[in-house]
């Protein structure tokens, strides 16, 4: 008998709201890329035929823009007029204005460019299918499978798919907290006008061609599947729903099972630490469970504006040999925890956000500069520290 069920979702590059987000960090790139220390809080909203592009920027860096964003649409997939948003007839408007003043004062000073609160999060449960990944089950397979439906979309493995979907996947655990199988998958998914009358056909080709191969060892015919529940999704991505930067901040993280500071990414440069020091988080959290001093692991850095050192580090760890008190002194000898220790430890002036923006911000394989704050290079100097 299972003690609960927990579930976790994702969304695809084609969701509204993943629009937005990838758009907001195709800017940042693009003048980080220019401009490393370009200061940059950009914010989008897309609707039918249009997407809106505001916030504030300090740089010498010139960007086109509109050109930008029907780069980053066509990219995405949404290439034909039928779908209502698309990057040869989309409207884009822009409203970039300076970064104020006072909150430069601040961070001019190497302080922090807000104050809050930031957690990261890793665990053991994906051991079995990516042991460098060390996240939530649920939230893992929630990103595999709208990763797996873009790419079956972009081979036409199914006909008639569209950018837009959506994954959701609920685990039963034991009462040790162990994950014991999957118990419910959803997955919609955007498509033609072909697909409205044959939802039955399109649910056995998803399941054969996308959850399947997706769950592999995990599969098993008592899974409770629903594809497309409300009967059909033609009408989708940004006609379907206005799409906003940092609308998806538990899909960005750890599907709910972490707790969240409440600060979005996309959009914003380094000096914002609810960026910047969750990533931080998570590169210790993961770390920590990397050196087996944890099964799992939660770490909260909290920041005042315009200082530079944390207000505190917290570490909370499950299955830990060690006291808490003495990983969290190790913690502050082993890691950078001030914005520019940050900045230069995990390399984020360069233009390495726009791939953040869809499958999730974490669990993801470091390349280069992309994803430092998945790697387990710390792992020798925690277990010295103690």
């Amino acid at each position: 008998m299972c003690a609960y069920l927990f579930t976790s979702e994702s969304v695809s590059m084609g969701h509204p709201d993943k629009v937005a987000d990838q758009i907001s960090d195709a800017v940042l790139d693009a003048m980080i890329a220019e401009d490393p220390t370009a200061r940059v809080a950009c914010e989008v909203m897309v609707s039918t035929g249009m997407a809106v592009v505001a916030g504030e920027v300090t740089t010498s860096a010139y960007v086109e823009i509109p050109e930008l964003v029907r780069q980053t649409v066509r990219d995405i997939g949404y290439t034909e007029p039928a779908m209502a948003f698309d990057h040869e007839t989309c409207a884009v408007l822009v409203s970039l204005k300076q970064q104020s003043a006072d909150i430069a004062m601040g961070v001019d000073a190497d302080g922090a460019g807000d104050q809050g609160m930031m957690f990261g999060y890793a665990c053991r449960e994906t051991d079995a299918l990516d042991p460098q990944a060390l996240m939530p089950l649920p939230v893992f397979l929630a990103h595999r499978l709208v990763e797996k439906q873009a790419l079956v979309r972009e081979a036409s493995g199914i006909e008639g798919l569209r950018p837009d979907a959506k994954s959701q996947v609920t685990l039963e655990y034991n009462e040790s907290g162990v994950p014991q199988r999957v118990d419910t998958v959803v997955l919609s998914t955007q498509h033609t006008a072909y697909w409205n009358e044959r939802q039955s056909e399109l649910a056995d080709e998803i399941v054969a061609k996308i959850i399947r191969p997706t769950l592999g060892e995990l599969w098993n015919d008592d899974i409770t599947v629903h594809v497309n529940p409300t009967g059909r999704f033609e009408i989708g991505g940004p006609h379907g729903d206005v799409g906003l930067t940092g609308r998806k901040i538990i899909v960005d993280t750890y599907g709910g099972m972490g707790r969240h500071g409440g600060g979005a990414f996309s959009g914003k440069d380094p000096t914002k630490v609810d960026r910047s020091a969750a990533y931080m988080s998570r590169y210790i959290a993961k770390n920590i469970v990397a050196a087996g001093l944890a099964e799992r692991c939660e770490i909260q850095l909290s920041y005042a504006i315009g200082v530079a050192e944390p207000t505190s580090v917290h570490v909370d760890c499950v299955g830990a040999e060690a006291d808490p008190l003495k990983i969290a002194d190790a913690v502050r000898e082993v890691f950078m925890l001030t914005p520019k220790g940050i900045i230069e430890s995990l390399g984020l002036r360069n233009p390495i956000y726009k791939p953040t923006a869809r499958h999730g911000h974490f669990g993801r394989k470091p390349e280069g500069d992309l994803f430092r704050w998945e790697m387990t290079d710390k792992v020798d100097a925690l277990k010295s520290a103690l």
